[in-house]
Parts: C-alpha cells; sequence; structure tokens
C-alpha cells in the first residue's frame, strides 16, 4: 500500500449523521487510522437513510463509513463512556459534534482528558459554536445555512429562498474540521510548545465563510446583496440559458475579452464592438439587454450545437449534469473520480474523495460495514481483556 500524508495518526469519530462522519471520512481516505465510536445496535443513524441496499443499509453508508474501524460503546453508560475515554487517551484527534456541553457532561470534554493526554487535537463540530449566547441552540445544517446568510441569496427576487438539495452546511463544516485538524497536526509537528489545541467549527460560520465580498461591501456601502436567480450579482454576463432542446446550459463570459469572443460567435460583431460593453461594470448596466440577446440566440439552437460553437470559440460553457451524467462523462471517468467497492450485494460505485495528491495519494481501502465489526480488535489494543469484553458486552455498554 502506497504511503498516505495520515499515516499513524489515530482518530476517534465520536460524531453521527453528517458534519463529523464526514470530516472522518477525509481523514480516513487519507490514512488515518479513524475508529467510529457507535451506539450499539443501530448504529450511527445514517446507516438507515434514504436509498437502502437489500440488506437494509443506505448505499450512502458505503461511501460515508469507508475505511474507518467501528467500535460500539454506550455513551448513556459510565462503563460506556470509560470505554471510550480509554480510546480517546491513546488519539491523536478525536471529533465530535454533539451539542455543546454534552461531551463536558460525560467526562469526555477536552479539560477531561488534557493531563493524561495534552497533545489531543480536539476537533468540535456545532451548530453555533462553542461559546456564544446561541451555543447551546441545536442546530442542523437546514437552519444554520440560512442564519449564516448563505439562504438569502439564493432563488429568485420575490419568491422564497431556495435549498440546494444537499446538507450543505455539514459538508462544509466537516471540510472546515478538516482543515483545522490538519493546521494543528503541522502546528504540533513544528515543536515551538503547543500540543493539543480546540477546534471550534460552528456549521453557521464555516457557510460564512463563503460569502465572498459581502460584508465589506456592505460595511462600505451599505449594499445587501440580493437573489439573483441564476445570475450573480455584478458579474455579467453569467447565466444559465435554454437551448431549443428544452436543455439549459451555462455560459460564462464575463472577462471583456472572452465577452467579445462570445458575441463574435453569437455574429453579433455590432455589440463586440461597442464601447458600452466592452467592461463589465458597463454590461452590469445593459444586462438585461445582453443577457436577453444570448438568451435568443441558444433558444434558436440545440444545447449541443451551443456548446460547440462557444468551446470553438474558447468561451467557457457547458451542460446542466445529473449524477447520471456526470457517470457517464469520459472526463469524470479520465479524472477518476468514481471507485468501486465490494459488498456483500454486489459492486457498488462510491466518490473519490479530494483533493488530489500525486506522490502521497488517497483510497478507499473497504467500504463502509457492520455495526461494530472491529470493537474486540480496537478495544483488545487498549488493554481490554476477553473477559471484559464479554462483560461490557452482556451488560450493553458495548
Amino acid at each position: 500500500m502506497a504511503d498516505r500524508p495520515l499515516d499513524g495518526v489515530r482518530v476517534i469519530e465520536v460524531g453521527q449523521l453528517l458534519a463529523g462522519p464526514f470530516a472522518g471520512t477525509m481523514l480516513a481516505y487519507f490514512g488515518a487510522e479513524v475508529i467510529k465510536v457507535e451506539p450499539p445496535g443501530a448504529g450511527d443513524p445514517i446507516r438507515g437513510w434514504r436509498l437502502l441496499d437489500d440488506s437494509g443499509t443506505a448505499y450512502w453508508w458505503r461511501s460515508l463509513g469507508r475505511n474507518k474501524k467501528s467500535v460500539t460503546a454506550n455513551l448513556r453508560t459510565e462503563a460506556g463512556r470509560d470505554v471510550v475515554k480509554r480510546l480517546m487517551l491513546t488519539a491523536d484527534v478525536v471529533i465530535e459534534n454533539f451539542k455543546p456541553g454534552t461531551m463536558e457532561k460525560w467526562g469526555l470534554g477536552p479539560e477531561d482528558l488534557a493531563t493524561d493526554n495534552p497533545d489531543l487535537i480536539f476537533a468540535r463540530i456545532s451548530g453555533y459554536g462553542q461559546t456564544g449566547p446561541k451555543s447551546t441552540k441545536p442546530g442542523y445544517a437546514s437552519v444554520t445555512e440560512a442564519y449564516s446568510g448563505f439562504r438569502y441569496v439564493n432563488g429568485f427576487p420575490g419568491e422564497a429562498p431556495v435549498r440546494p438539495n444537499l446538507s450543505l452546511g455539514d459538508t462544509v463544516a466537516g471540510i472546515h474540521a478538516v482543515l483545522g485538524v490538519l493546521l494543528s497536526l503541522l502546528e504540533r509537528k513544528q515543536g515551538r510548545g503547543t500540543r493539543g489545541q480546540v477546534v471550534d467549527v460552528a456549521l453557521y460560520e464555516s457557510m460564512f465563510n463563503l460569502m465572498e465580498g459581502m460584508v465589506p461591501e456592505y460595511s462600505g456601502s451599505g449594499a445587501i446583496r440580493e437573489p439573483s436567480g441564476s445570475t450573480i450579482t455584478g458579474i455579467v454576463p453569467t447565466n444559465t440559458y435554454l437551448c431549443s432542446d428544452d436543455k439549459h446550459v451555462v455560459i460564462g463570459a464575463n472577462g471583456d475579452s472572452i465577452f467579445v469572443r462570445l458575441m463574435q460567435a453569437m455574429g453579433r460583431d455590432d455589440i463586440a464592438g461597442d464601447a458600452r460593453y466592452a467592461d463589465n461594470p458597463g454590461r452590469v448596466e445593459h444586462q438585461e439587454y445582453i443577457d436577453g440577446v444570448i438568451a435568443v440566440w441558444t433558444r434558436s439552437l440545440t444545447s449541443t450545437e451551443v456548446i460547440d460553437t462557444l468551446e470553438s470559440a474558447e468561451v467557457p460553457v457547458g451542460p446542466i449534469y445529473s449524477v447520471a451524467d456526470m457517470m457517464n462523462d469520459e472526463h469524470y471517468q479520465a479524472r477518476g473520480l468514481f471507485e468501486e467497492v465490494e459488498t456483500a450485494q454486489g459492486t457498488l460505485k462510491i466518490p473519490a474523495i479530494l483533493p488530489k495528491l500525486s506522490a502521497t495519494p488517497g483510497a478507499t481501502d473497504w467500504p463502509g460495514g457492520a455495526v461494530g465489526t472491529h470493537t474486540d480488535e480496537i478495544l483488545s489494543s487498549v488493554g481490554i481483556s476477553v473477559d471484559e469484553l464479554q462483560s461490557l458486552r452482556s451488560a450493553g455498554d458495548i
């Protein structure tokens, strides 16, 4: 097996559903030993979410649970919490996404572990962060995406804000947690006296981090960015256009020279040479007219004809893909974005985890498996005897 950048790093994942587990998936893909602690019985609820295979397991779980070692422990019992604490004392990283204060209530917070494991990096993911007046509020992605300002700018003017059909806040928070863990590991390696530290990730702040220039624009001019449908405020043209085959294409021609090439490809040299449209501020002033001209042109051609014409002119253009389109696309295939795993139900394709590394790439070693598959292996490695395992199991602690 090729070397990976996180080989030798032990991670204990005690989160469930999406944000914490996605962070764990990324770390496991790049070589960390990720030990996922799940409640005895059904395990992580996501195992039973959405579409299920013939075994009653979510297809999603095969991707989200990849490369993880599943250990069961009942965090509602003292003996179960003691098992988890023993695991944490052997770890480099802990990932948790419970409501703030929960880990402290269980005696598993950062301060509870600091004396015996001072190098521990403790990544905490919550809706609103570990501090502040809203820190104890429950915060799912749906609510925190709205609170972050992200939902406000999505949709069409005068209509209800739109939610993308994904748990975007959870995934983006998971990526931020990984970033924080990697920065902390790097800092620890610098040898400057910093040992362990807490990585405090809030779902709403992770989405807030995507808000580009909204804050300085409001601070400087009082401007509030509003929803703008399929366009983006202040950049023209970049929009979605309907073609004669009733398919849409996205055209991004907001660079000055690119706009000229777009108009020339459309046969509109008159617009290409008009000084009023030579730069972005001028095009923004005439956005409705420019979008209208482009829309009339695309409506006269099929989506394939539009794409072929604009690609020949080196104008950024593309179709709007479904998952079926992705999986049948030669570029996706060439980039290795789908990996095959074997389950008891047969072969399944799951997405690769990015980014790509040239020398120490990540990989999928196994798909998400059954609850508690690695309980005996992992707990034995921290000194729990066979007799103690049997006793814990009989009591429902593992």
